[in-house]
């Protein structure tokens, strides 16, 4: 067997065995157990006769209350959109994005009426808003079609992705109704942003 020396600080080589590799620092926690999750464990549920699993419903609660804050966060961006646009295409994009604040708000009621029917609370204010969602903050200071047709592409886009997220994570718990709404919503955004996106794409 072939035996290995190490030096010592003074120079002089000692024969023996390598010093035995430095501990393997502890994992990091597995995405499942992130902040967000771990605080779905504590979320108050209300009485209910719905037979989905207690644990199940809690989860749903919280992840769909992630979708809600981004859902109305998009609905504000619409009518950012709607309230500003100038020039030659004004009526026609000004209408377009009404339209599409029209439906994003039935998306808000779809997602916060299940949170409810689940037990839960929907959790809908400004400030939960502003702290939970993803999307991008809509540019201020915007006045062109093109910039607005930009922007809230780039919303539309984000929050459709963030959807299928989502319906992957209720297929994960076996909730088929709620897969099934954001299914709903997943259509309909991808509707508007083919819509949206048409005024680039014909520029």
């Amino acid at each position: 067997m072939t035996r290995t020396g190490t030096t010592t600080r003074s120079g002089t080589t000692r024969r023996g065995p390598p010093p035995p590799p430095p501990p393997t620092p502890p994992l990091p926690p597995p995405a499942s157990l992130s902040a967000s999750e771990t605080r779905f464990e504590t979320t108050r549920l209300f009485s209910t006769k719905n037979d989905l699993p207690e644990t199940s419903r809690r989860q749903a609660v919280g992840l769909l209350n992630q979708r809600l804050a981004e859902c109305i966060d998009l609905q504000a961006q619409c009518k950012q959109a709607h309230w500003n646009v100038k020039g030659p295409t004004f009526i026609a994009l000004h209408k377009l994005f009404d339209e599409i604040n029209e439906d994003v708000e039935d998306y808000v009621d779809l997602i916060a009426e299940r949170i409810v029917q689940l037990g839960g609370v929907a959790e809908g204010t400004v400030g939960v808003v502003a702290d939970r969602s993803t999307l991008v903050d809509y540019p201020l200071g915007l006045s062109t079609g093109a910039e607005h047709v930009a922007a809230l592409s780039d919303a539309l886009a984000m929050f459709g992705r963030t959807v299928r997220v989502g319906i992957d994570e209720m297929n994960d718990l076996q909730d088929a109704d709620s897969a099934d709404i954001l299914t709903e919503i997943s259509r309909g955004v991808d509707k508007w942003l083919w819509f949206v996106e048409a005024h680039q794409q014909g520029a």
